[in-house]
């Protein structure tokens, strides 16, 4: 279990993985930068607004986000990923927007807060050696969210865009200064790929 999740078996279902304490810090560290490049929620704080009805009629950006991480994990809906848009599809793509980024945003702050709360949690009932981190399956998917998030921030500072540019990175020499984000990028992956596989059906 040491580095991946595995099933924990049982009528429920769950996963479990082991991290040590420089694993915790590392992905509590993403989370958090995550967590802070997303900003805070409507009320300031992370949180939700203090009257629901808020959230619901609250108008959101109409345009993409500047910063390339952020633009790719709120991507337009209408037109192809990089490509020329004409006015009608700028229009809808606005108004999608505008209607349903302040929402996924603050889904995806909370998920990222569930993260790291779990591994603070993990961090200080942690004795000797590696602690073991379990999932129920709604916790799962809501760190199979998280981590997907991540890997998609990473590859953009990585400037990943096709399966060359990951042969690139695996061929960086052990002195680049990215290098350790490139690490971290293909640890992440395996987490995230051996966390869908415990919860697919046997």
């Amino acid at each position: 279990m040491a580095g991946y999740f595995e099933a924990t078996g049982g009528p429920e279902g769950g996963a479990a993985v082991a991290l040590d304490e420089v694993e915790i810090s590392i992905l509590r560290s993403l989370a958090v930068q995550l967590l802070e490049l997303i900003g805070p929620g409507q009320n300031g704080d992370g949180g939700a607004p203090a009257d629901p009805l808020d959230a619901l009629f609250a108008e959101g950006p109409s345009e993409p986000p500047r910063d390339p991480a952020l633009a790719r994990l709120f991507p337009d809906a209408y037109g192809e990923p990089g490509a020329p848009q004409d006015e009608e599809t700028r229009r809808l793509s606005a108004e999608f927007r505008r209607y349903t980024e302040g929402e996924l945003r603050a889904r995806k702050r909370e998920d990222l807060l569930f993260v790291v709360r779990s591994l603070d949690e993990l961090g200080a009932g942690r004795g000797a050696g590696a602690a073991v981190l379990t999932l129920k399956p709604d916790e799962s998917r809501r760190w199979l969210t998280v981590l997907n998030d991540l890997r998609l921030a990473i590859a953009t500072r990585l400037g990943v865009r096709d399966e060359a540019d990951t042969e690139r990175l695996l061929r960086l020499p052990e002195g680049d200064p990215v290098k350790p984000m490139v690490m971290a990028y293909f640890w992440l992956g395996g987490l995230q790929e051996s966390l869908v596989e415990t919860l697919m059906p046997d």
